[in-house]
């Protein structure tokens, strides 16, 4: 089973993100079960959302307490929460930020990470930072998890509000194909560009 832990702020689309990564997976073959967070929050607070899936069916219908990958798409809300709290060692990281990744100063266990400037993107395209679009072409893009098509297929399948299926197309092809990857080699502290 693989666990991920989405984190961004409220009107970001955390949930949202979630929901469509679970319908893509799920057209892959595969179980996925999508967990939202609710609480208090309101915009622009933290929130979270939890995503599981398998190749079995999945009975576990509980928070992530230790994620496989953590999918950060909004790049402030680290500096506000523990984004990194339980990760397993190795894990994989997808980060929407504009900064270089010397200057993040991540945790050294991390195996591979993905940084998008999300918010960039999304307000050249949105005029607004709605980056859950975005953060899913990078999520595809850096795990190779899911393909780009198959979250396509779940856009089709979704209904937006504030922006249209074009649009939201445009968002995530663009953040599948702005991402820079790196893979961490914690034994020598240093960073590897994947191509």
């Amino acid at each position: 089973m693989y666990e991920i832990r989405i984190h961004g702020r409220g009107g970001q689309g955390a949930v949202v993100a979630a929901t469509l990564l679970a319908q893509a997976l799920v057209e892959e073959g595969r179980h996925a079960v999508g967990i939202p967070s609710f609480g208090f929050e309101r915009r622009g607070a933290p929130v979270a959302a939890f995503l599981r899936f398998s190749d079995r069916p999945i009975r576990t219908m509980t928070n992530i307490y230790s994620p496989d990958c953590v999918l950060c798409i909004d790049p402030t809300v680290r500096h506000a929460v523990d984004i990194f709290a339980g990760m397993k060692p190795g894990g994989t990281l997808v980060l929407a930020t504009k900064e270089k990744l010397a200057a993040l100063g991540l945790p050294a266990a991390l195996g591979r990470v993905g940084l998008c400037d999300a918010v960039g993107i999304a307000l050249a395209i949105f005029r607004k930072p709605i980056t859950n679009s975005v953060m899913l072409g990078a999520f595809a893009r850096t795990t190779g998890a899911v393909s780009l098509a198959s979250l396509q297929n779940a856009l089709h399948s979704a209904a937006f509000r504030d922006a249209g299926l074009r649009e939201n197309m445009q968002a995530m092809e663009r953040g599948f194909a702005e991402t820079q990857i790196f893979d961490m080699d914690v034994k020598v502290a240093h960073a590897t560009a994947v191509a």
